[in-house]
């Protein structure tokens, strides 16, 4: 490693650490220093290969991001990820070619179309730790997180076949790129999806959590090195991994998810500081490369290209977000008339047939689950607005753009032009929209939580009814057989012992009578008693999960709590006093 690249590690984590610190979004105020650094004259200039930057950084912080989101949540929202995340970057790439080769033909078509691919998708690191600061609802933040976990893919993709055509390699047409995209999308979501049950499979047959998280660290750079080399999208082999793997942490054991979750926060501080740290750092060498016949043009460029990303994101949200309502009332219109004639119970009828011909269940879902299916999530005006704001670019503009300039088929005057809209689009949202979205969040009081926390308060009443029961049920369960295997007199060691974990007297006619003679539960019986106690209410909470009765989001933080629970046990069981 050059020390240069070192010392720009530990100075973006030092002020990275004094953001959180202080409560400040740690991208900014790193972005905002490396900028003012950029301007010492001892400060060397730092340059990273893009192609090194993208396979070195986006994999891990892809990967983490996705183990976090609620893949019910996800679904739920897939209709505004999926109109935001591909359609949103599919027009800024067009508008944007268009403008810019406008201003400057000297870029040609395929190369503003190219410049429009690099500027298009945003980044939301920022935006994510502006928003879980000032509390932003749910239903945005999850809409936020995903379109970050598709739009690099789209945009990746539309880069590839930019760059083959500016390469003059290859002839692209209309068909020939929508055929790559679509390959690009089945095969990294195919490569993923195997990988994350493969990846699941691992976790939940090897009980050493030290090796686990190495194969998790090692997991998304082979995923997306594999998946790019089968001409797939890397971006959504990790992306598509990582919610496999992160639906079923649930049900992997508690030392691995303990022991898993701080590697990946650390990493992702590490990586995330030093990414912004070296985004600041470009300004001096970027614009220093600029001769004086082009500085003018090239900042026309840039100013241009800056408010065409500002402007097209609310145009075309607001839109989108009307569509999206419109195309789930006539969706929801056409359901209820099939549910008036019949024709739904018909054709669940037949599937379930089918099913239970080939052997497989034939559990139906009801009415009201497959209305909620084509029922979109609605996000209000002020929803929408936040969610227009939030477009702040990141690595993989920077990244991408810094690849560009070595293409084949690029001149070295558009080649750099590239290179400064790029760092002045992603330091120019980050800045202008980084520093007004808290002001824009507080203003139209979208941080206002009340009817989500009202939800969760009612959706963890009745799930701790059900694991209460679910828990009392597995004890009666080892109660009787404990009782006929040593007799109801030795029934007070038992009931004395759960009393210790589940705080629930039970009546007995044992009085005080002495039991030094009974026979007493040996520690492996202690142990797999209350661990069993344990997982029955973890797969409560699972079963409410998977049928939609319990956010996801409630789900990690009860188990979280069950974790050090059982964490707290085998420390008890095996400290020396535990025996006495």
């Amino acid at each position: 490693m050059d020390p240069e690249i070192f010392y720009v590690l530990v100075g973006s984590v030092i002020v990275a650490a004094i953001a959180r610190r202080r409560g400040w979004p740690a991208p900014l105020l790193v972005t905002v220093v490396a900028l003012a650094v950029s301007f010492i004259p001892a400060v060397p200039n730092l340059r990273i290969d893009g192609h090194v930057l993208l396979n070195l950084v986006l994999p891990p912080l892809l990967y983490s991001a996705s183990l976090d989101v609620s893949f019910v949540s996800f679904r739920r929202s897939m209709p505004q990820i999926r109109r935001l995340g591909i359609g949103l970057v599919v027009v800024t790439t067009a508008v944007v070619g268009l403008v810019a080769w406008l201003i400057m033909p000297s870029l040609t078509l395929p190369g503003a179309l190219l410049l429009g691919a690099i500027v298009a998708p945003p980044d939301a690191v920022s935006a994510a730790a502006i928003g879980r600061r000032l509390g932003l609802p749910r239903r945005v933040m999850t809409v936020l997180s995903g379109e970050s976990l598709i739009n690099d893919a789209t945009s990746l993709t539309l880069y590839r076949v930019f760059a083959v055509i500016v390469a003059g390699t290859a002839t692209i047409t209309i068909g020939s790129g929508l055929w790559q995209f679509a390959v690009a999308v089945v095969v990294g979501v195919a490569i993923g999806v195997i990988a994350g049950f493969g990846m699941h499979q691992l976790r939940m047959r090897i009980s050493d959590p030290v090796v686990i998280g190495t194969f998790g660290l090692l997991a998304p750079f082979g995923v997306y090195a594999i998946t790019e080399h089968l001409q797939g999208s890397g971006v959504l082999g990790v992306v598509a991994m990582g919610l496999v793997v992160g639906y079923n942490a649930p049900r992997t054991s508690y030392a691995t998810r303990m022991q898993e979750a701080p590697i990946w926060l650390s990493a992702d501080f590490l990586l995330e500081s030093f990414v912004f740290a070296y985004i600041g750092l470009q300004l001096k060498p970027v614009f220093g490369e600029l001769g004086a016949t082009q500085v003018g043009r090239v900042l026309w460029l840039s100013a241009g290209v800056l408010v065409v990303v500002l402007v097209v994101r609310p145009l075309f949200v607001y839109p989108a977000s009307a569509w999206g309502a419109f195309w789930s009332k006539l969706r929801l219109h056409q359901f209820e008339r099939s549910v008036q004639s019949g024709q739904l119970e018909q054709r669940m009828q037949a599937v379930a047939d089918k099913r239970a011909r080939r052997g497989w269940s034939s559990r139906r879902p009801d009415e009201q689950q497959l209305r909620e299916r084509f029922r979109e999530s609605q996000l209000s005006w002020r929803d929408n607005a936040v969610i227009s704001w939030a477009g702040m670019r990141g690595v993989v503009t920077l990244a991408t753009a810094l690849a560009a300039a070595d293409l084949a088929g690029l001149d070295a005057e558009a080649a750099h032009a590239i290179v400064v809209v790029a760092f002045v689009v992603t330091v120019g949202t980050l800045l202008l929209q980084g520093l007004t979205l808290p002001l824009l969040i507080r203003g139209l009081g979208v941080a206002d939580v009340r009817d989500e926390e009202e939800e969760d308060q009612r959706q963890l009443a009745q799930v701790r009814a059900r694991t209460r029961e679910a828990g009392k049920e597995f004890l009666d369960e080892k109660r009787a057989a404990w009782e006929q295997k040593h007799g109801a007199a030795s029934l007070g060691w038992f009931d004395r012992f759960v009393q210790r974990f589940t705080r629930v007297e039970r009546d007995t006619e044992l009085g005080h009578r002495d039991e030094d003679d009974l026979p007493r539960p040996s520690r492996d019986e202690l142990v797999g008693l209350s661990k069993g106690w344990l997982q029955v209410r973890r797969d409560v909470l699972i079963a409410e999960r998977d049928a939609g009765e319990l956010n996801e989001e409630v789900m990690r933080e009860l188990i979280t709590a069950m974790d050090a629970e059982e964490l707290a046990l085998d420390t008890r069981m095996v400290s020396p006093s535990a025996d006495r």
